[in-house]
């Protein structure tokens, strides 16, 4: 996931992407996919592109309380529903420390 690697800082500020053509052969995937991918990742402020010469890695607030507000109403959403689907809370507060590498006991 190119949004991933930008905001973990495994592509850097101004370093080359594929272009939509070699994107899309390497993942063997049609380039219309690949070109909306980038839309959407310009418009987030993630890549940029300069006409002739290709798309990069735009710099990113790593902090990027922006992307934080925006996401948050759609995990409250989902944990929402989870939670009227009687998704125990330790399993689901398991999942997300998980994700941070880290773990509760039950």
């Amino acid at each position: 996931n190119v949004r991933q690697l930008v905001v973990s800082g495994a592509l850097k500020k101004d370093e080359k992407l594929p272009s939509v053509r070699d994107m899309a052969a390497s993942l063997a995937i049609n380039p219309n996919t690949i070109q909306r991918a980038y839309r959407e990742l310009e418009s987030e402020g993630y890549i940029y592109t300069l006409s002739g010469k290709g798309t990069f890695v735009a710099e990113v607030d790593h902090s990027n309380q922006f992307r934080q507000q925006e996401l948050l109403p759609q995990f409250d959403k989902i944990v929402s529903e989870l939670l009227y689907l009687s998704m125990p809370v330790n399993d689901l507060t398991n999942r997300i420390l998980s994700l941070s590498g880290r773990r509760i006991q039950a």
